[in-house]
């Protein structure tokens, strides 16, 4: 990839997605599914920029959703209606009904209260709201604590006995129509066993549920599975799918997986140029365009991306931070880069997944620009954000 053109092309800090690859992640892991009814529900909140969302759409994927906004966006790029799931643990009313208009696939439920208000604002639109419920299955997803959600000291889910209160009640409802079981315990997991084992569990109360007449026809095992960063081991598709296949146990259902960072984390790079070098003492520091308004996982999870230089040299240690006013803006600590000047370039890499979906206006920094390299050509798919773009909504009041 020619970098140096790219970067005088479009300017700094930039964004640069492969297509390309996005597609053949979406069938390597669509493919693990063939023998049985599948849908590849891609997380949106992993990357929500709308040419993104087209693709996918067009490769027969379907959406999950934690925001109306996300199922706004998700139709708005192709995407068929009943291939949305609407999640998350704080939905509003408008946010509810507005779901309930579109006729998506099912509105995915945290709690019992939350089902109370489903149903109300149902009946109130004289509708059938169908529904699935996110069971907290309590099992320890061996990854970070910010994105362990399978425990029960975690705010998503319910239990396995309120899950039962829930379907039962949904079950003699006028108003709702409960046709999914769900569960998602934690992000960037490297080890599928705590995955097939909440599979498990879910598969048994699935097998519960339908003795009770209530007929369950998503299984939905939710996304999470990992890629390397730096040296994680990637899990195996094969055993991945042939693990929940043999956790379902004959059981018809059609599987519905939720992949975000793993569809998209490895087709995404930052661009970005070097400003200048300092030193502190004996501290060495490359300061750069890009900042943590641009990709915050290294300052939120203290996360690590491979960040290559674009020139050879000795290498020596630095920190690469960015222009903004806090200590935790760095990019990356103690990494070996060779001597930089101003102008060079540096590729952040593995920045598809929650790098521009979590970027903001902090410091008033505009939002890079966002490009999609298909067969080898460029094009701009999200526009460099301008400081008119940011005041837009404030300007009138002053």
């Amino acid at each position: 990839m020619d970098y140096l053109a790219l970067a005088k092309k479009y300017k700094t800090p930039l964004y640069i997605y492969d297509f390309d690859h996005i597609k053949a992640q979406y069938e390597k892991l669509k493919r693990e599914f063939n023998a049985r009814k599948s849908l590849i529900c891609y997380a949106v909140k992993a990357n929500s920029n709308l040419s993104l969302l087209k693709h996918i759409a067009a490769l027969g994927g379907g959406f999950d959703c934690v925001s109306i906004g996300e199922v706004k966006r998700a139709i708005l790029a192709g995407g068929s209606n009943y291939k949305i799931i609407y999640s998350g643990v704080g939905k509003s009313d408008e946010e509810i009904k507005e779901a309930l208009n579109l006729d998506i696939l099912m509105i995915n439920l945290e709690s019992y209260e939350e089902m109370l208000r489903v149903e109300l604002i149902a009946k109130e639109l004289n509708k059938k709201a169908r529904i699935s419920v996110r069971v907290n299955p309590n099992v320890d997803p061996k990854t970070h604590p910010y994105i362990s959600t399978g425990l029960h000291k975690n705010k998503f889910g319910v239990s396995i006995d309120e899950a039962r209160k829930i379907y039962l009640h949904a079950h003699k409802s006028d108003y709702l129509d409960p046709v999914g079981i769900h569960s998602h315990i934690g992000s960037q997991l490297s080890d599928i066993s705590p995955v097939i084992e909440a599979a498990n569990i879910v598969s048994s109360l699935l097998k519960e549920l339908r003795a009770a007449d209530i007929d369950i026809k998503f299984f939905d095992v939710g996304g999470g599975i990992g890629i390397r960063y730096k040296d994680e081991n990637e899990p195996n598709l094969y055993e991945y799918a042939q693990g929940i296949l043999a956790a379902l146990k004959g059981q018809d259902a059609t599987i519905i997986c939720e992949p975000g960072r793993f569809i998209v984390g490895n087709s995404g790079e930052l661009l970005t140029s070097v400003l200048y070098e300092k030193r502190n003492t004996n501290k060495r520091f490359v300061v750069v365009d890009a900042a943590m308004n641009d990709l915050l996982r290294p300052s939120l999870y203290e996360a690590y991306h491979e960040i290559v230089a674009l020139k050879d040299g000795a290498k020596s240690p630095c920190d690469v931070v960015g222009p903004i006013c806090e200590s935790g803006d760095f990019l990356a600590k103690d990494i070996e880069l060779p001597r930089l000047e101003h102008g060079d370039l540096l590729v952040i890499k593995s920045a598809g997944a929650y790098g521009y979906s979590m970027s903001s206006n902090y410091n008033t920094r505009g939002r890079a620009a966002q490009i999609a390299i298909e067969s080898g050509k460029d094009r701009l798919i999200g526009q460099r954000e301008s400081f008119e773009d940011m005041i837009r909504n404030e300007k009138e009041f002053i």
